[in-house]
Formats: structure tokens, C-alpha cells, sequence
């Protein structure tokens, strides 16, 4: 279902609350407020507009820093009274430098691992492009494809005799080392996680269809 920006509710002060999230990571990156003004430069610029409450007038994100937002997708809630916005960040979020706003904790039983394959992935990145003496990642790219291939193919069974051993810690301890082989793989491929997500995408919605036609 669509509805108009003038069908959103807007508070008595013609604004309404904009959650950003990074859509690669899933990171809330800021809380701002919108009027139907940003808003409508949101969508028609694709990067993330805002009205400042304290400033009284509309400003563009990363205007000055650099650090612009692109728009991917809006989404709005129940009551059509906050929005959700899916932005790439093209850097930190906050002004401190910070990646989002939402640094600081309160309470913490424990910590969010959401991001952690991205996290792994802009190390193993890293490691290629700035390779440093004693790095496994980077001995792994100045050995090329076959020793990459080779240690995937040894974590693949490794996992087999996990999963056969039936100890969930050992068979978790082996996916992850398989897991972080195939990011090695898939970096040196140029393979993304975006494009797995694309691909597995892709076939779900093949899938639906064919269900939808049975």
C-alpha cells in the first residue's frame, strides 16, 4: 500500500519523525525530523533532508562534511506518523565522527551483532588493499586463488566432520571458519554480499511466482 505525503500524519508543528537506517548494515544511523518540504526534496534529490527545529529552516545531510545519505527506500509506519528511511551512508552519520549517532549505550545486557559479517568483510577488504606483515588475510591474497580455494575446501570438510560428530560448539567453530574462507574467496572474486543477497532474492521471488502459478 502507497499513500501521498499529504496523507502522512504530521505533528501540530508540520513536522514528522525520520528513523535512518543503513540499509547494508541495518545500523540505525540518526533520528531526525522531516516537514512535507524536506521531505518532498528527499525524494526528488534521493539524499536525506531535514528540518532543524533549533535552526528553523531545512538542511541537507553531509551538505558541508561530505557525508551524504543516498535514499534507497521510505517506508512509514501504522498511523503514517514516523518514517523509516534506507539510506548508503557515504560517511559517519554523526557530527562527532562517530559511524551513528546512537554510539552511547544506557543499558547493555549484551552487544548487537547484526553487522558483524560486514565488520568481517571491511577487515578482510582492508587487509588486501593494506596488506600487514603477520596478517593470515593478507598471507592468503599474496598466495593467490588455489590457497584460498584450498583452505575453503578444508573448512568444507571440517564442517562435514562437525556436523557428523554432532557438538554444536565444534560444527558453530567450523562454519565460521568456513564462513570467513568464503568472505576471503568472495573478496578476491569481487563477489559481494550484496550480490548473494541479490541472487538468494532473485530466486525467492522465482519461487513465490511459481507458487503463486501452481
Amino acid at each position: 500500500m502507497d499513500i501521498s505525503i499529504t496523507e502522512l500524519q504530521f505533528d501540530e508543528h508540520g513536522l514528522i519523525p525520520a528513523i535512518v537506517q543503513d540499509i547494508r548494515t541495518g545500523k540505525v544511523l540518526t533520528l531526525a525530523y522531516m516537514n512535507k518540504e524536506s521531505l518532498q526534496k528527499t525524494i526528488e534529490t534521493k539524499e536525506t533532508w531535514f528540518f532543524s527545529r533549533k535552526r528553523k529552516k531545512l538542511w541537507n545531510k553531509g551538505e558541508t562534511s561530505g557525508n551524504k545519505q543516498k535514499v534507497r527506500k521510505i517506508a512509514y509506519d501504522c498511523d503514517g506518523d514516523a518514517l523509516l528511511v534506507y539510506v548508503s551512508p557515504l560517511g559517519p552519520a554523526c557530527h562527532t565522527g562517530e559511524e551513528t549517532c546512537f554510539y552511547q549505550s544506557l543499558y547493555a545486557e549484551e552487544e548487537p551483532v547484526h553487522d558483524i559479517i560486514y565488520q568481517v568483510v571491511d577487515i578482510i577488504k582492508n587487509r588486501r588493499q593494506h596488506p600487514t606483515e603477520g596478517s593470515y588475510t593478507a598471507y592468503l591474497f599474496e598466495k593467490g586463488v588455489d590457497k584460498i580455494l584450498k583452505k575453503v575446501g578444508e573448512e568444507t570438510s571440517e564442517v562435514i566432520i562437525g556436523a557428523k560428530n554432532a557438538d554444536k560448539q565444534e560444527l558453530t567453530s567450523e562454519i565460521a571458519d568456513l564462513t570467513y574462507h568464503v568472505l576471503v574467496l568472495m573478496e578476491h572474486a569481487g563477489v559481494t554480499l550484496d550480490d548473494i543477497k541479490a541472487e538468494l532474492k532473485r530466486r525467492h521471488m522465482e519461487k513465490e511466482g511459481q507458487e503463486k502459478d501452481a
